[in-house]
């Protein structure tokens, strides 16, 4: 199922084994579905903040999301077949049950929510905080992070995507060999 873009998905996923982390969205949006690219909206923060938190070496566009792989980071969103404003998504378009089974199939380090919409539907409707949450599937660790779009500027905060990006520093030291000297 990695990488396969069946005949109605809007994104192609970017899941195999061995991601670090898979960053998960509700939907595209318009312009991300019209130029087949994750986060492609002119007002999205996500480019921008991949880089300033340390997650690209250098600042990476829309249209180049496929070279994340190279990185360990992978995409998925939880409605493949919809896409335009979370507000507009037709009623039963999030397949939570189909990001589950991909993440139990890939187990990446972390699975990050871009916005408490997508985490809420991923976790049924519950309330839910930003940051690490106290579950997991198998090994991989759920986050839910404040949307990088451009229409939830009111709830911007860098902080939480910073958390993440320190745990999955912290995972890779713990991971690395010890060199000798």
């Amino acid at each position: 199922m990695a990488n396969d873009l069946r005949p109605d998905d809007v994104l192609q996923d970017l899941l195999h084994p061995g991601l670090r982390l898979v960053i998960c969205g509700t939907a595209a949006g318009p312009r991300s579905a019209a130029i087949g690219a994750y986060y492609a909206g002119r007002g999205n923060k996500f480019w921008r903040t991949l880089h300033a938190i340390g997650l690209t070496p250098a600042l990476v566009a829309p249209e180049d999301w496929r070279s994340l792989g190279t990185l360990g980071i992978g995409f998925t969103d939880l409605a493949k077949r919809a896409w335009g404003m979370d507000k507009d998504l037709p009623t039963g378009s999030f397949d939570a049950g189909r990001l589950r089974a991909l993440m139990e199939l890939h187990q990446p380090s972390a699975l990050a929510f871009n916005g408490k919409t997508a985490g809420r539907a991923f976790f049924g409707g519950r309330t839910i905080d930003y940051g690490l949450q106290g579950e997991a599937i198998g090994r991989t660790a759920l986050w839910v992070l404040p949307s990088t779009s451009g229409a939830a500027s009111g709830a911007w905060a860098i902080e939480p995507w910073q958390a993440l990006a320190q745990s999955l520093e912290a995972l890779k030291l713990r991971a690395s060999p010890l060199v000798a000297s």
